[in-house]
């Protein structure tokens, strides 16, 4: 194979040092950077074929020293292979083939070694149908890509353990009122249809979650807003949770008034709000309180502010930090680890941000601020 086939050569400098303009279009590179700055690997090559830059972080992602790979060819420095066999270059040809070709897709490859390279290229011609003048290589570690890959694997499996139990649940009730209806009584049938409906809506709950999940990591969550009266949906939430069997003294409601005008998908203020506060019923102890303000000066924009906060034995220090991560649980009494990972994506899905520290109780305190969000046509006044 012949990668290249003319003689125009470039000197790494020209890629490193170049002048800088006296302003920079908005989104574009300044010329003036250097490739080392770069978090990926980069390899240029010019028309020849011959690399030209190769910065530190494809040095390390390869192991080759850059000495010995400035001049050499391409094929010669990196022979890299897909997970078939096959050698990518003269597979994919950069400088032959097609001249409407622009580059090939990010994809895994292989070098000697079995070391993994996640590598895209481009092509980059003078001219529309001209030859190519220079290929730029990226390269990728796969570890982001791995872990994403194994939390996928974990998501699935809890998702798929958490619904087991109560489809199990349902479909052995069920059966079990098929076969022998006339054996039960009325209050005993009345038992096994509430234990269904409330595993059938443990079961949707699951999906719920699952959906919500693959919205926020895809960031493609929608926020439907509109005037929400926060400290009614906090008062409605513990009405609830009372009616449950919760005792009405374990819960203490302070609103400090005026609450600033709050636009928000009402929807996603209950689970906001379901999620934190079942949080700190299952996982704290003694008085759950919540606070609703309006935001202070330290948080340095109108909103409104929401503190959630227990008496329980709080979230050890070293564990602060992973607090809204998949499948973190702050003790052993059950729940699949997601409920606080969706919450951080719809309170920023809001424009807000959340927070978690110790309360004054020693219990865990979580705190949320919500800007006040109204709708553009109302910002603009028509």
């Amino acid at each position: 194979m012949t990668l290249g086939t003319s003689g125009h050569t470039e000197g790494r400098a020209a890629l490193t040092r170049a002048p800088a303009p006296r302003h920079t279009p908005a989104g574009a590179t300044p010329p003036g950077y250097d490739p080392d700055d770069l978090p990926d690997g980069l390899v240029v090559a010019d028309a020849d074929g011959r690399i030209v830059c190769f910065n530190a972080k494809a040095a390390r992602l390869t192991a080759v020293p850059r000495e010995r790979a400035i001049g050499s060819r391409l094929d010669d420095a990196l022979p890299l292979e897909d997970i078939k066999g096959n050698r990518w270059w003269p597979l994919t040809d950069p400088y032959g083939g097609l001249a409407t070709r622009t580059g090939q897709p990010e994809r895994n490859l292989l070098l000697p070694g079995g070391r993994e390279l996640l590598v895209a290229a481009r092509y980059v011609r003078d001219q529309p149908l001209g030859p190519v003048r220079r290929v730029v290589v990226t390269l990728r570690g796969t570890e982001a890509r791995r872990r994403n890959e194994r939390s996928d694997a974990e998501l699935i499996a809890t998702v798929a353990h958490e619904l087991r139990s109560p489809l199990t649940s349902v479909r052995g009730f069920t059966h079990t009122l098929l076969t022998k209806w006339e054996r039960f009584t009325d209050e005993q049938k009345r038992l096994i249809l509430e234990t269904v409906h409330n595993d059938a809506h443990r079961v949707t709950r699951l999906i719920s979650e699952l959906l919500d999940i693959s919205r926020i990591d895809a960031g493609r969550l929608e926020v439907r807003r509109q005037p929400v009266d926060i400290a009614a949906a906090v008062g409605r939430h513990v009405q609830g949770l009372t009616a449950r069997g919760l005792a009405p003294d374990r819960f203490f409601v302070r609103v400090r008034r005026p609450l600033p005008d709050l636009w928000a998908d009402p929807d996603k203020i209950d689970q906001i709000l379901g999620n934190l506060l079942e949080n700190a019923v299952r996982h704290g102890a003694g008085t759950v309180t919540i606070e609703v303000a309006p935001t202070g000066a330290q948080d340095g924009e109108k909103g409104t502010a929401v503190t959630v906060s227990d008496e329980g034995p709080g979230i050890p220090e070293e564990s602060m930090g992973r607090v809204f991560t998949r499948f973190w649980r702050g003790s052993t009494r059950g729940g699949t680890g997601l409920g606080l990972y969706i919450v951080k994506g719809l309170v920023e899905a809001h424009g807000g941000a959340i927070t978690v520290g110790r309360a004054p109780s020693g219990g865990a305190r979580f705190r949320f601020v919500l800007p006040v969000g109204a709708p553009a046509y109302l910002t603009q006044g028509i």
